[in-house]
């Protein structure tokens, strides 16, 4: 109970702090602070007016420059290409994996058929290997 009233005093505290001071009712700072500030300050806050006319202007529906365009083509291009080479290296890791397997399977079916030609072989003829028609 202690910590909802705690809780309602601070934000009662918040709420009296935004009403008292009139600045705080945007983002941007007026134009009076803004010639007080020195320094980095000066780049990240601008005018009221001004931040209402970005706004305005940059709408929604606003027609992108074409430096934006440019910008999200490029990034749009990167991310295929990063797509592209992740596919690439996976389909190269299963040709791999895959040629290796086929590897194996043709040395074990050997061995097996070199297995049953000598457990078959009566020793009256040469060898299967040997004993290919010559054409």
């Amino acid at each position: 109970m202690c910590r909802t009233y705690a809780g309602l005093l601070a934000l009662l505290a918040v709420f009296l702090t935004l009403s008292v001071f009139p600045e705080c009712h945007s983002a941007a700072v007026s134009g009076r602070a803004v010639g007080r500030t020195n320094g980095p300050l000066e780049k990240i806050f601008m005018k009221e007016d001004a931040a209402l006319n970005f706004f305005r202007r940059r709408s929604r529906r606003a027609v992108k420059s074409q430096d934006e365009l440019n910008a999200e083509q490029r990034l749009s291009l990167a991310a295929d290409e990063r797509k592209r080479e992740f596919h690439e290296g996976k389909r190269q890791e299963f040709e791999n994996y895959a040629e290796e397997e086929r590897d194996e399977q043709d040395e074990r079916s050997r061995e097996s058929i070199e297995q049953w030609r000598e457990f078959h072989y009566d020793g009256l003829y040469p060898p299967q290997e040997y004993n290919r028609h010559s054409t």
